[in-house]
């Protein structure tokens, strides 16, 4: 039995070994990967620091697959076109961030790439609900942002299958993008709960399996499965 609904995965190269990032990337893309996501983190929004624009550019020319750039920053509108310009073809910025979300959301779409929303574990969908007009991308986070390998938190999943029926109902044509703890356990239950794209860390990039055998573990843990109606 096969989904009724495309499963995309995004790898997320926070977890992969900067030493070969180049190969990792590489890697994934022959392993069937969908997007590279790239997770910016500043050390203000979130307890950490990873990386910017010219890491994005140097991965660009790595893969032909879309950059899904995740900014997980304050200010993030100082930001956008430095990323677009480095290759970037969906922003992501999360609502706690942004004073005026409408205006970043215009300022992504005007350099012509796709926008979308984030939203920690703690924050409400109200959050979210005017704004679902003029977004491409809704991602709930799974696990509080800020460092790779953390375990899925459950009741984010309600979250998720709460969103799901609200933007079914509103008609828009919105992904729901979901980051944080995706393994072969928790990747069917984020599927169930109506997850379109999979962000996956640690479960594809680490000493115990090749890239290739992770992601195909991947494929295998959410065939057939069906949404909560």
């Amino acid at each position: 039995m096969v989904n009724d609904f495309q499963i995309k995965w995004a790898p997320s190269i926070l977890a992969a070994d900067f030493a070969k990032l180049g190969d990792q990337v590489r890697e994934v893309t022959q392993a069937g990967a969908n997007y590279i996501h790239v997770d910016v983190m500043d050390g203000r929004f979130v307890p950490n620091i990873t990386m910017g624009p010219d890491v994005v550019d140097a991965i660009r020319g790595q893969t032909p697959l879309p950059l899904d750039v995740h900014l997980m920053i304050v200010d993030p509108d100082r930001y956008i076109k430095d990323f677009v310009d480095a290759g970037a073809e969906n922003i992501i910025v999360h609502v706690e961030a942004c004073d005026h979300l409408n205006k970043v959301i215009d300022q992504i779409k005007s350099f012509g790439v796709t926008a979308g929303v984030a939203l920690n574990p703690s924050t409400p969908l109200t959050s979210v609900e005017e704004i679902l007009p003029y977004v491409d991308v809704l991602l709930v986070a799974t696990v509080n942002p800020g460092f790779t390998g953390q375990d899925l938190i459950p009741e984010a999943l309600d979250k998720l299958t709460r969103l799901r029926k609200l933007v079914d109902k509103s008609g828009y044509d919105i992904e729901l993008e979901v980051d944080g703890g995706i393994n072969e356990l928790t990747a069917p239950l984020a599927v169930k709960s109506g997850a379109d794209i999979l962000v996956a860390g640690t479960a594809i990039f680490n000493k115990k399996e090749t890239v290739e055998t992770a992601m195909g573990r991947l494929r295998d843990s959410v065939e057939g499965v069906q949404r909560t109606p």
